[in-house]
């Protein structure tokens, strides 16, 4: 058995690995940035190695450094997570080659399974069904639109090397065709450093079910059965859930089935997820289920699939890795009960799911769930990594009971002053199509205002916080002859809001604020002060930078005129991409941004002033 290793990794899946490594007397080593110098992973492990910079080329990119770190403490093993250098099959052998042990798959599996379009034909020959498209070599424009024109509306470009959601876009009118393919290959040749893509159908009713599989270096394969992850914005997971929803047993024999006849025809060693594409416009049918990708590694999800089976696959990686057999046969594993797993990002639903940085001054999930994290009360959000900051997972002995459990935990999660989508997550949760177990991956795109959280608190909820606040004493309110009326004028996270207390006690402001938490959303009601209300605000034409990042685009020019909605500018923060448009007709006045250049929070980027 391995006794130590280092974790090539940050965040909730660092801990994640310390605490299952800390279970079985494996001794651990976290590596860290400048950025995560006080994280809660750093400070969980034995050991840990400074690695760079925070910009995660600088440091959680840098293989050499890490495998450096692992020589100098004396770790035999790395585990590298998820994300980063988890799927890098340069990586992975540079590990194996300094008598390390790679806690993954073989390289070679990694190579076959890397690259969209190879390994599609790997599993055409294997005798797996995939989507149609196009995978060819051929990678002009004009080719890669006639195949999408062929292949007929809507169709998915992918990057071949992507992941994450990232390096994918749907088309859907042949006259969105290149503008789409420049900013896939755009964000794919920024990501992976590959810009090739390759042509999908786009299903119309689909759903996204993905097979945990498994397998040892003895040549033993098992799958650990499905998860159903279709609750997707911008083919990014929200909320995945395991067993899927309406999945009967013909069906998951198939789809299982297929799914280790994938991960064999590669030689798979450790945990790998076979991703499939449905199209439910009829239910599930082993039929009209497709390939679409392998990952060769543990996934996000991987706790629903834990809930559900028993099983810590954290534990199954290191002992594959250690040369153990799998620990459970096929005939040994199966479904107990259902688990829901939900994604909390520290971003604000409002405001076009922004990222939001900062200090979490309150943090808490309370008791009732599993909760993964990597973040405490007190910890920084910052802008050079992923804006996931928990993950919350719910097991019930049937699907309703880990739903609500799951919405009443999101209802009451705490998080302040950064933003998260709490609130979002448990619309989406009592959502009737999410209750009704029938999403597809285009739920929130159609219905994404429905799922908006609301802007302010109940009145009840205000009233009982304005009392809170005010310490029930006397406030100005009596008039002569008319009804007795009392109204305070507070601040909701700094903007102004009067609070009527018709039959409700006298209010008098003190100083003090109180945190009001509903439906998963946390406001600020502060006392009214006159030096409180947010002053300089910029100009309505003035387009500012929302986060701090870097501009990768811009797409206008002083003197240009443009319209309503229109692409100003392109930002790339927290590893994706926030396109800037301009708020009414009008023409660019002034221009700031520069390809390439580097911008804080609140920079004045473009100018737009009304046409003559």
């Amino acid at each position: 058995m391995i006794g130590s290793l280092l974790i090539a990794n940050r965040g909730e899946i660092a801990c994640r690995i310390i605490r299952t490594a800390r279970a079985m007397g494996i001794r651990t080593v976290a590596v860290y940035s400048d950025a995560d110098a006080k994280a809660l992973h750093v400070r969980q492990a034995d050991e840990a190695v400074h690695i760079g910079a925070s910009p995660a080329r600088e440091s959680y990119l840098r293989g050499d450094r890490i495998i450096a770190a692992a020589l100098a403490t004396g770790a035999e093993a790395i585990h590298p997570g998820y994300g980063f250098l988890s799927e890098n099959a340069e990586f992975a052998q540079a590990v194996i080659d300094a008598g390390l042990v790679w806690v993954g798959p073989n390289p070679d599996s990694i190579r076959a399974m890397g690259l969209k379009d190879a390994a599609k034909a790997l599993m055409v020959a294997a005798g797996v069904p995939v989507t149609p498209g196009y995978m060819g070599d051929d990678q002009s424009l004009e080719r890669l639109q006639a195949e999408a024109d062929a292949t007929g509306y809507p169709v998915l470009i992918k990057a071949v090397a992507g992941g994450g959601g990232k390096g994918m876009r749907r088309v859907d009118a042949a006259a969105d065709f290149a503008d789409a393919l420049l900013s896939c290959r755009r964000e794919a040749a920024s990501s992976f450093g590959n810009d090739h893509v390759l042509i999908e159908k786009y299903i119309l009713s689909p759903r996204h079910i993905e097979v945990q599989v498994f397998g040892d270096s003895h040549g033993n394969v098992v799958h650990l059965f499905e998860r159903d992850c279709s609750l997707q914005r911008r083919h990014q997971k929200v909320i995945e859930e395991a067993p899927a929803p309406g999945m009967d047993a013909a069906t998951r024999e198939a789809i299982c089935a297929a799914a280790v006849k994938a991960a064999k025809a590669v030689d798979y060693v450790g945990a790998g997820t076979i991703e499939f594409i449905a199209d439910a416009s009829e239910g599930l049918r082993a039929d009209r289920i497709w390939f679409m990708e392998m990952n060769t590694r543990l996934q996000v999800e991987h706790p629903v699939t834990e809930e559900i089976t028993g099983q810590d696959l954290v534990e199954w990686q290191l002992r594959v890795a250690s040369g153990e057999v799998l620990p459970k046969r096929q005939d040994e594993l199966a479904i107990d009960g259902w688990a829901i797993e939900a994604r909390l990002y520290a971003e604000d639903p409002r405001t076009g799911f922004l990222p939001s940085i900062g200090t979490l001054d309150r943090f808490d999930l309370g008791q009732a769930t599993r909760v993964d994290t990597g973040v405490e009360q007190g910890a920084a959000i910052s802008p050079f990594y992923d804006p996931m900051i928990a993950k919350v997972v719910a097991w019930g002995p049937d699907r309703e009971t880990a739903r609500e459990t799951l919405a009443d935990a999101l209802d009451g999660a705490v998080v302040w002053p950064v933003r998260s989508n709490a609130g979002f997550l448990v619309e989406a949760l009592d959502h009737p199509v999410f209750v009704a177990g029938t999403v597809d991956t285009g739920l929130i795109a159609r219905e994404g205002d429905a799922l908006m959280p609301p802007e302010r608190p109940t009145e009840e909820a205000l009233i009982a916080a304005a009392a809170a606040l005010s310490g029930g004493r006397a406030n100005a309110g009596f008039r002569l002859n008319a009804p007795r009326r009392l109204e305070g004028l507070f601040l909701l996270d700094g903007k102004p809001v009067p609070v009527d207390f018709v039959d409700a006690p006298a209010l008098t402001a003190i100083d003090g604020d109180v945190l009001i938490t509903e439906g998963g959303q946390t406001w600020q009601l502060t006392p009214w002060r006159a030096t409180g209300v947010a002053a300089g605000a910029a100009a309505d034409g003035a387009i500012l930078s929302p986060m701090p990042g870097r501009i990768i685009a811009a797409d206008v020019a002083v003197g240009d005129a443009v319209v309503k909605g229109q692409k100003l500018v392109t930002l790339e923060a927290m590893k994706m991409e926030h396109s800037l448009t301009a708020p009414f007709d009008g023409v660019v006045e002034a221009l700031s941004a520069t390809v390439g250049g580097q911008v804080s929070e609140g920079t004045v980027l473009v100018t737009i002033g009304a046409r003559e």
